[in-house]
């Protein structure tokens, strides 16, 4: 869909359709007040006769009204105006693009994205409208037989704005809300592939599919580079499958950065988690396709990062490998050297991204990198404790932290910070290795994020466990493509590139 930007009083604009705002109690919106008055107050009329309450999630279309020159005349409840805020505006838009879908309009004018909304810029409300309008589109119909068959003829949206001298920040927005829906985009197709589909060699292929596009260096490491660098606890988690682990980097260094050290994200790449030996219940074991999330969402970001052109080096690693049981897989019991050097006695082997993380840690410094995130479907103890909501965060910088969570405010790509203190470190004694891999049921993800900071002590990090937002269940299941807003805003603001 194209999406363009435009200044001026709705009433003096023509096209197929005009998507206004009203709130709950028969309160026009700004736009909808402009459009009213040009039509003889043909809307308040509608709207004061009960015809429409305004209700949050409601819509209804109106066709030739006096004086307009709109085919259409789209009305979307925003329920209360003192309740209205970043949620109601999201789902405005969400209900807008639900509704255009259902009519036969192929382009349309969306004043919603000019709405007063608390201390929301011009430049956030664009980005999210863009990054919602995307998201509302998104189908993944590649391994149906008969596609969805409803017609969508919209195909042009040009997005509000009150002001002209506002044109450029907007379009600059414009570009970073499509930017993000198509790291989103990436991520949730990487998500919803299946297992047989979706192997740590796809994913690879991927990457250099990026490189190819995007001008990124590209490195791909095979099984026997890894066994030469000592990647022991990765190498143990693929021995149980046929497909071989890859090793992936990927990095966006352009000329013009302005981060003398890189910024490394990594992602977690278990394209397949049948928890090994310590094997899984099968009831929802089909969704452990989701394992890979973290490395989908470390992609689109990077794609994200490329297709604007940020001036900043950033580094993607991506450990891949699927978890499988078999005649080679490690056992319960086994001890392991990373490539640390440190060993680690592996007591579960569903515990297994936190030993392909802490390789791909180890390896991330040799870029010497100023900061390093890592992303990962780490614990469902992330679930119980934070549900389906936000993303656990963890890290050993308070500035990193706080630079995390404002991202997420800002995306709505929320996260939650979690303690990561010594006295945690006390679950992962070993009696035969430096450490063990679980640290019991209590305070499950925090013991989980302390095993990884044992491999990032020298370095600025932070670590998201996403086990909870990278997918849905039910009837709605499928990736969700977090937390690619949450890194493409950090990453705008370490590039001073948000307004």
């Amino acid at each position: 869909m194209e999406f363009s930007i435009k200044s001026g009083s709705p009433e003096k604009q023509r096209g197929a359709c005009a998507v206004i705002g009203i709130f709950e109690a028969g309160y026009l919106s700004p736009s909808a007040e402009a459009l009213d008055k040009a039509s003889g107050n043909a809307i308040g009329r509608l709207v004061r006769q009960g015809d429409f309450a305004g209700k949050a999630g409601t819509s209804l279309v109106l066709h030739g009204i006096p004086s307009l020159q709109f085919e259409r005349i789209l009305l979307v409840g925003l329920g209360k105006e003192k309740a209205f805020g970043d949620k109601e505006y999201c789902t405005a838009v969400r209900t807008a693009m639900k509704a255009l879908a259902d009519t036969a309009a192929t382009e349309a004018l969306l004043t919603l994205t000019a709405l007063p909304l608390g201390k929301r810029s011009t430049a956030w409300k664009i980005r999210q409208a863009v990054i919602v309008a995307e998201e509302s589109r998104y189908r993944f119909e590649q391994f149906k037989s008969k596609k969805d068959e409803e017609q969508r003829p919209l195909n042009t949206l040009t997005l509000a704005i009150d002001q002209r001298k506002e044109t450029g920040v907007a379009e600059a927005a414009l570009a970073q809300g499509l930017a993000i829906a198509e790291g989103v985009r990436l991520a949730k197709n990487l998500g919803n592939l299946p297992g047989n589909v979706c192997t740590p060699a796809h994913l690879a292929e991927t990457a250099l599919q990026m490189a190819g596009e995007h001008a990124l260096e590209c490195q791909i490491l095979e099984r026997e580079e890894m066994e030469q660098l000592g990647m022991n606890a990765l190498r143990s988690v693929a021995r149980g499958s046929h497909q071989a682990p890859k090793f992936i980097v990927l990095r966006h260094r352009p000329a013009d950065a302005v981060n003398a050290k890189p910024l490394v994200l990594i992602g977690k790449g278990i394209t397949f988690d049948s928890g090994g030996i310590s094997l899984k219940p099968g009831e929802g074991m089909d969704e452990m396709k989701f394992d890979m999330c973290g490395a989908a969402s470390v992609l689109g970001a990077i794609k994200a990062a490329a297709r604007l052109q940020l001036p900043l080096d950033i580094v993607a690693i991506v450990p891949a490998s699927e978890n499988m049981p078999g005649g080679s897989a490690s056992k319960p019991g086994d001890i392991v050297t990373t490539m640390s050097g440190q060993t680690v006695e592996i007591l579960n082997t569903d515990a297994e991204g936190r030993l392909i993380l802490c390789d791909a840690l180890t390896y991330a410094a040799r870029f010497k990198p100023g900061t390093v995130i890592d992303v990962a479907t780490l614990t469902g103890a992330c679930v119980i404790a934070l549900g389906h909501v936000a993303s656990g965060l963890f890290a050993n910088s308070d500035s990193l932290a706080r630079a995390l969570l404002k991202a997420g405010e800002r995306s709505l790509d929320r996260a939650w910070q979690m303690p990561l203190w010594e006295d945690y470190q006390e679950q992962l004694k070993s009696n035969f290795a430096d450490m063990a891999n679980i640290g019991g049921r209590p305070a499950g993800s925090i013991t989980a994020a302390c095993f990884l900071s044992r491999f990032s002590a020298k370095t600025e990090w932070a670590h998201l466990d996403i086990a909870g937002t990278a997918w849905k269940s039910g009837g709605e299941k499928g990736a969700t493509g977090r937390p690619v807003p949450l890194l493409v805003n950090y990453l705008l603001e370490r590039a001073g590139r948000l307004d």
